[in-house]
């Protein structure tokens, strides 16, 4: 290779090389999510998520308490009872689980009248953070469906310990009748 060749590729590489400056990913040009952007038919930065994708959210993050009970409310929360509160406090809450018969300390019966007159916001603070012997499941029950469990506890605790003068007339009818 000539002297002059080798001369004219080092000027090539020495120019290209000037021309890269200081590489400062943080202040390249980038587009916020709310910018417009002339590049995508939209004409907006912020994309729809592809087809099928799952939001990442953390399901820690409280919500408010929701201002209505449903049925399919109360249908999610026996089903994440019976999923995560049952090897503890049983399927009726009284505090004689699956792990409890294996020598865990038992916990709480959730159908006392301590339990029944505790504020909704405070047994979801215990289904999220814990309490004594309880570790907390808020990285592992969604809100919604720690505020599902709390209503569907309501309905547990309400099910059980009622005076019999408590019951609608068809009910009462019904355990009179019965043998």
């Amino acid at each position: 290779m000539s002297r002059a060749r080798i001369l004219l590729t080092l000027s090539w590489l020495a120019a290209g090389l000037a021309g890269c400056g200081e590489a400062n990913m943080s202040a390249q040009d980038r587009a916020d999510t709310w910018d417009k952007n002339e590049f995508f038919s939209e004409g907006m930065t912020m994309r729809q998520p592809v087809a099928g994708t799952v939001p990442r959210t953390d399901p820690a993050r409280p919500l408010p308490q929701p201002a209505a009970i449903t049925a399919a409310m109360l249908e999610r929360g026996r089903e994440r009872y019976d999923i995560f509160c049952t090897p503890c406090h049983g399927r009726t809450g009284s505090g004689r689980g699956l792990v409890v018969e294996r020598g865990f300390p038992a916990p709480t019966s959730l159908t006392s009248d301590r339990l029944r007159e505790a504020r909704a916001a405070d047994l979801y603070r215990a289904i999220s953070e814990g309490h004594r012997t309880m570790f907390g499941m808020g990285q592992m029950i969604p809100s919604g469906d720690r505020w599902a469990i709390v209503a569907y506890l309501r309905a547990l605790q309400a099910s059980q310990n009622v005076a019999v003068a408590r019951l609608p007339e068809g009910d009462r009818a019904r355990l009179e009748a019965s043998p």
